[in-house]
C-alpha cells in the first residue's frame, strides 16, 4: 500500500543567505522530523534542528516534537536576535530628541 504524503515548505535565513526548500513528507508528521528530514543541517551545521525555535506562517509552534504538519504549512526556522526591537527604537527615540533639542 502506498503511503500517503504532503508538501511542506521549510525555510532558514542565515545572515548571509536564505533557503526555502520544499520537502515531502508523510501524513502526520511532526514538524521536528519535518525539519530533520528536509537536510537543512548538512548546508548549516551550526543549525541544532533538534532544539532551535520553528514556527509556522510566523506563529510560534511551543512543542514540534509533537505538532503535525499540514499540507502546505512553511515551516520556518528562527535564530536568535542580535538586538531587542523595543530597545533599538527607545535608543534612536531618545536620539531624535536630543538633536531636536540641540537645534531648538
Amino acid at each position: 500500500m502506498v503511503e500517503a504524503v504532503i508538501k511542506v515548505e521549510v525555510v532558514y535565513a542565515a545572515v548571509d543567505r536564505q533557503v526555502l526548500l520544499s520537502v515531502t513528507v508523510p501524513v502526520g508528521v511532526t514538524v521536528r522530523n519535518a525539519l530533520l528530514k528536509s537536510g537543512l543541517n548538512s548546508e548549516f551545521p551550526e543549525l541544532d534542528l533538534a532544539s532551535c525555535p520553528v514556527g509556522i506562517f510566523g506563529k510560534v509552534i511551543a512543542d514540534p516534537a509533537t505538532h503535525q504538519v499540514q499540507a502546505g504549512d512553511r515551516i520556518e526556522i528562527y535564530r536568535p536576535l542580535l538586538a531587542d526591537p523595543k530597545e533599538v527604537r527607545r535608543l534612536r527615540a531618545a536620539k531624535a530628541a536630543e538633536a531636536k533639542a540641540r537645534n531648538q
